[in-house]
């Protein structure tokens, strides 16, 4: 009982009034529910069985993360399958929509708790839950918009520091920028521009909407707003329907204004400028803070709520 106390309390960072209890189903199967949601683990790889604590932990914490974000679990149900691989680190992860919705996780025979506690993969397919199946062409919502929320949700929760945060989307935004030929999100499905081009959007989409309502309000209202609409990975539907039910969720026009500004084209941005407004500065792989600059206000703010 006391390991299971200490795993809880490393993973979440303290304990909820009412913990989810997770439920052993036959020798393979195991579940919790989660404020309504029922989320079902499978591991059938005796390995990876011999681990189920920590897994089953590190499973409920990814849940708990997303949900926190987003004021509840994005789906009703989800079957999470893991995967035994080679190695100490969970390697790959990948959600599928519709009815039923499922995801499945790589894990190393090797992990231990700490390999979980860095991990990101799960929480970036538990957000995915979150969005409405998209055409090909929008890849780059899906996997921007996970790879920007994932760190943002994991902030929240004290999981990151600030400093890796920033450390973080200060080395890797660039990879977002448009080359020499591209064009727009829409039209450059290259890795950097789908994930990170998309990471970058949200980014720009995040400051502008709380930067239009005096911090009041951030992308994850939006987002929120997009649930509200039915637009989770059960439904289907177009980028431009997404930013509509955002930019109502707001009451602001930001989402589908940036999206036509980079749907098409190349759309370049000065992120040293950009960091320099919002006060960070890397030196030495250091995050240096300027609470003097103007938009320190959003800075501060935007990985608290």
């Amino acid at each position: 009982m006391l390991r299971i106390l200490v795993m809880l309390l490393a993973f979440s960072g303290g304990l909820y009034a009412a913990e989810p209890k997770i439920e052993t189903i036959g020798d393979r199967e195991f579940a919790f529910d989660l404020d309504g949601s029922r989320i079902s683990i499978e591991i059938r790889d005796p390995v990876l069985r011999r681990k189920k604590d920590i897994l089953l932990e590190w499973v409920l914490y990814s849940a708990k993360t997303v949900h926190h974000y987003y004021g509840r679990f994005p789906v009703d149900s989800v079957h999470v399958k893991l995967m035994v691989v080679d190695g100490g680190k969970v390697r790959f992860g990948r959600a599928f929509g519709g009815e039923k919705p499922f995801v499945r996780v790589d894990v190393g025979e090797d992990v231990d708790p700490e390999a979980l506690r860095r991990d990101w993969v799960l929480v970036h397919e538990m957000v995915h839950l979150a969005m409405a199946n998209v055409p090909q062409e929008h890849a780059w919502l899906l996997e921007g918009l996970a790879t920007y929320v994932e760190s943002i949700a994991r902030a929240q929760r004290d999981h990151l520091t600030e400093e890796q945060v920033w450390r973080y989307f200060i080395e890797r935004m660039p990879q977002g920028l448009p080359q020499a030929g591209d064009r727009g999100l829409d039209q450059t499905p290259t890795w950097g521009r789908t994930y990170w081009g998309g990471a970058l959007f949200c980014m720009l989409a995040d400051i502008e909407i709380r930067k239009l309502t005096d911090n009041r309000k951030s992308l994850r209202d939006a987002l929120r707003g997009v649930l509200d609409a039915g637009l989770s990975m059960h439904a289907s539907t177009t980028a431009m329907k997404v930013f509509e039910a955002g930019d109502r969720a707001t009451g602001v026009a930001v989402l589908v204004p940036l999206y036509q500004k980079m749907k098409a084209d190349p759309y370049p941005v000065d992120l040293e400028a950009l960091w320099s407004a919002l006060g960070v500065n890397l030196q030495n792989r250091k995050v240096i803070y300027d609470d003097q600059a103007p938009m320190s206000h959003i800075r501060k703010r935007l990985l608290k709520s």
